[in-house]
């Protein structure tokens, strides 16, 4: 279980960073260098106010506590970001984005809240 704030973060930052990657590369754009840091800033900037209004770093790990409200403020302040500097917010874009970030986002946090509860479980029946 992801217990440390500081390696939630970073998971979260690295699946933003993708996000915006494989984003690049399915439009035969280069997916690293400065179009990536292009893309990919105003939904990290929205990220880090995401976890700052959410208060995450008590339960970074908590899929609907921390998870859905970082998912929510990085998805539309990535938005916003992206709109106010002249980047593109197709609603197709704005779609695939919504539950990508979704997935990416909620889905870990998801993902080792059943890991721990298993862990807890397989403890128990043992105790």
């Amino acid at each position: 279980m992801i217990r440390s704030a500081l390696t939630a973060f970073a998971l979260d930052v690295v699946l933003v960073t993708l996000f915006a990657a494989v984003g690049r590369a399915s439009h035969d754009s280069a997916p690293f260098g400065i179009g990536l840091a292009t893309t990919a800033w105003p939904f990290l900037a929205a990220l880090a106010v995401g976890w700052l209004v959410t208060l995450a770093w008590p339960r970074p790990a908590a899929p609907v506590r921390t998870g859905l409200g970082v998912w929510a403020i990085t998805v539309a302040g990535g938005m916003l970001l992206r709109a106010a500097s002249g980047q593109g917010t197709a609603l197709p874009f704005i779609i695939v984005a919504t539950l990508t970030l979704l997935l990416f986002l909620v889905g870990w946090r998801v993902i080792a809240t059943l890991v721990q509860a298993r862990r807890r479980a397989a403890a128990s029946a043992r105790s």
